[in-house]
């Protein structure tokens, strides 16, 4: 197991808490200005990733294949969030990151790195808190 300093965990918090804090201004800006089509839009994905006949999880760990093979590094890192929120372990998403790897081919490789550190940042912003 790798051995991070608490300046490194630190950093690591402030990559999560930057993209969240970021996501949701952003969310705000453009769902104030009421466009119908962007409302709905927000709705069908709210609702598509709740329980049905898949539950959230499953669905969320779909979301993260399917982000990872289109190289959407925000996608990644919602899906990673939700992912972690919802328990799933390491080891989880590394088959989640070998499926998308295959399926996607190694153009996804990057994206996998940065998916692989904003996780260890979820998992070290959890031990922080």
């Amino acid at each position: 197991m790798l051995l991070l300093t608490f300046a490194e965990i630190i950093v690591m918090a402030d990559l999560v808490n930057e993209f969240n804090g970021y996501r949701e201004r952003m969310n705000e800006v453009i769902l104030s200005k009421n466009n119908l089509v962007m409302k709905r839009l927000w709705n069908l994905d709210t609702n598509t990733y709740e329980n049905g006949a898949l539950d959230k999880k499953t669905k969320e760990m779909l979301g993260l294949v399917a982000s990872m093979v289109l190289r959407c590094d925000d996608c990644i890192k919602y899906h990673l969030g939700k992912s972690h929120e919802l328990g799933v372990t390491t080891e989880q998403v590394y088959e989640i990151f070998a499926v998308a790897n295959i399926v996607g081919g190694t153009i996804v490789i990057p994206h996998t790195r940065r998916a692989a550190e904003y996780w260890e940042a979820l998992q070290n912003t959890e031990a922080v808190s």
